[in-house]
């Protein structure tokens, strides 16, 4: 997944280090990066649950990915949704819709609306930035042992695509896995958080296998998204991301 969109813009002028200039934050960061955004192929089948203010829906479903670059989640449930598919590949994509038949290669002025009614937007979907190399991280608070927290802030790059204005990750020391994840607007507003929980061991990695999506300006909605079955480093056919893969 998600997983997720981030960027800051206001850090470095509050004074701090770098991720460059500190080695022992950059060597977190590319941990993490290689744990969630890896070169690695991967296989499972998930929960998503959406809570607004005007409905519930529970979708299942079932995705394959390789690297950051390329992704296909396929609609198992409800009915009335079963078929209904998505591929990225790079920074494009299409959705498949079968009551139709139809492949529709999602726009650039639609990019930012929500996917499956969910609270990510197509731009989270295509979002292949790595803390490590596409930002200026610094830490505000550094864990003293392996019971605490890392507090980092990071400033995008001036090349990078972004969509929010700040980021901060909480990182828990005894595994470097990122338990709570917030972006931020260009007034420094807190827009939405992430939290991960249920670190379990996958393939030999430590993954989170539940994660709730909270939108900031809206009260008691929410995203989240349960990793029922999940595998890393698995062989997937060399048609697995391709536009005829879709309807199968």
């Amino acid at each position: 997944m998600k997983s997720i969109t981030v960027v800051l813009l206001t850090i470095l002028a509050a004074g701090g280090a770098s991720a460059a200039d500190d080695p022992e934050v950059q060597a977190l960061l590319v941990r993490m990066d290689d744990l969630y955004r890896g070169t690695a192929s991967s296989h499972g089948k998930m929960t998503m649950r959406v809570k607004t203010n005007r409905f519930q829906r529970e979708i299942s479903m079932e995705m394959w990915s390789e690297g950051a670059e390329k992704s296909l989640i396929r609609i198992l449930g409800p009915a009335r949704d079963r078929g209904t598919a998505t591929l990225k590949a790079d920074q494009n994509i299409w959705n498949y819709l079968p009551k139709v038949d139809r492949t529709i290669k999602v726009p650039v002025a639609m990019m930012s609306g929500s996917w499956m009614g969910s609270h990510l937007s197509n731009d989270d979907l295509v979002d292949s930035s790595r803390f490590s190399e596409d930002f200026q991280c610094h830490a505000v608070q550094k864990s003293e042992s392996k019971q605490g927290f890392w507090l980092l802030e990071c400033v995008p790059n001036e090349d990078a695509v972004v969509v929010y204005s700040k980021t901060t990750l909480k990182i828990r020391a005894n595994n470097e896995i990122a338990t709570e994840v917030t972006d931020y607007d260009e007034r420094g507003n807190p827009v939405r958080t992430m939290m991960l929980s249920e670190i379990d061991e996958i393939s030999g990695r430590l993954y989170p296998r539940h994660i709730r999506m909270v939108p900031n300006d809206k009260p008691g909605e929410y995203t989240e998204m349960i990793y029922d079955e999940m595998e890393f480093d698995v062989r997937l056919p060399e048609d697995t991301f391709t536009l005829r893969s879709l309807k199968k």
